[in-house]
């Protein structure tokens, strides 16, 4: 044994050894990955609590360390700003008992603790205290979204005083950077609310599609097939930089007379007595109400309220999905619905039922699908034997 080591530490060592021993387990299979990411977790969750228990000791003062983090940090080689980050995670688990199990357990992650802790407050900790175990449950079952989102609407519940300070504040960290580097090339970051994010964004992404496009038909009259990614004349970030140099381009060339355009928001609202408060953008960032205010004068809200058949009654004998049932099935699904997709925002409405099945063209048997997902459905598997 290894000396100072504690015994429960050492077999740790010891079983983490034959694991490296063994390879990296290739091919690894999908069970492995998997119980591997939940013993990990179990580990971190560990290593938290015991980073907590250490600050609180005072063992790292004898070294002449000025906090338990710069200890760490030192000792450890981990960045100082992490290890506070460890150590305040896990001062927090002592607020949250049933999410310290969880994580124990290796039911949950760190992300879903840091996501509930981040809500965590004077005005709503009798309230967490009251709801944990459910939103424990939501923690174990949810996508890492989805339960941030349901968070978020729960924080809105229990501090609505403090959703909307806090709505404030998103509005007030607004900044963007810009500055010429002495190479000559400009360098910068920005940072917006949700809202004016969101215009920016859509108009960006508007744009670099358009560039994409056209890429795209150039490379393939180039090469008379359709083309790859590498063909083509610009990288995706190249495009981004372009569509922003063609919206300012475009700004500039506007008549200062010109007919301002008024921004469109997706605005999902809840039937209230089935479903519960919701209030986001199509996007899927919650906001607080009050987020809607500055912006009612001059945007157009497109609203989709959720209805207990959550229905639009239009022609099933249609073949596509048109107007308002695909409007209505883009809001109430955001992104690919396949279970193993990234969060594509970029989709094709699919019907779940073939039409060439006789599956109508409705809400209920449309859903959204990315490009990939879409083409992988209809692939016929391969013959076998």
């Amino acid at each position: 044994m290894d000396v100072g080591m504690d015994p429960a530490i050492q077999t740790l060592k010891e079983a983490i050894d034959t694991l490296v021993d063994a390879g990296p387990l290739v091919p690894a299979d999908a069970c492995s990955i998997e119980h591997l990411f939940a013993q990990f977790a179990r580990f971190e969750s560990v290593l938290t609590e015991a980073t907590a228990s250490f600050a609180d000791s005072g063992d790292w003062a004898p070294d002449g360390a000025k906090t338990a983090a710069a200890w760490v940090s030192r000792r450890c080689r981990v960045p100082t700003s992490q290890a506070r980050r460890v150590a305040k995670r896990g001062r927090e688990l002592a607020h949250l008992p049933e999410f310290a199990r969880a994580w124990s357990e290796g039911r949950i992650s760190s992300a879903q603790v840091d996501t509930v802790s981040s809500v965590r407050n004077d005005t709503t900790e009798a309230a967490l205290a009251r709801d944990e175990q459910v939103l424990c449950d939501q923690a174990a079952t949810l996508s890492v979204d989805r339960f941030a989102r349901a968070v978020a609407y729960w924080a809105q519940y229990a501090d609505p005083d403090g959703a909307e300070n806090a709505e404030d504040k998103r509005q007030a960290s607004r900044d963007v950077y810009v500055a010429e580097s002495f190479q000559g090339l400009w360098l910068g970051k920005i940072t917006l609310d949700p809202i004016s994010g969101a215009i920016v964004a859509e108009e960006l992404s508007r744009l670099e599609r358009d560039l994409f496009e056209a890429d795209w038909a150039q490379a393939k009259e180039a090469l008379g097939k359709d083309p790859t990614g590498a063909d083509l004349a610009r990288t995706p970030g190249q495009r981004r930089a372009d569509a922003l140099v063609e919206m300012a381009t475009r700004s500039r060339s506007t008549p200062a007379d010109a007919r301002r355009p008024a921004p469109l928001f997706s605005v999902l609202v809840g039937y209230e007595t089935l479903h519960g408060r919701v209030c986001e953008l199509a996007q899927g960032t919650v906001l607080a109400p009050g987020a809607l205010l500055p912006w009612l004068d001059e945007a157009y809200l497109e609203r989709a309220v959720f209805t207990p058949d959550n229905r639009v009654e239009v022609s099933e004998a249609a073949r596509l999905f048109t107007g308002a049932t695909r409007r209505a099935i883009e809001l109430r699904d955001r992104e690919c619905t396949h279970p193993y997709c990234d969060g594509c925002r970029r989709c094709d409405v699919d019907h779940i039922v073939p039409y060439g099945e006789g599956g109508p063209t409705t809400q209920e048997n449309g859903r959204l699908l990315c490009g990939f997902h879409n083409r992988l459905r209809t692939q016929r598997p391969p013959p076998s034997g």
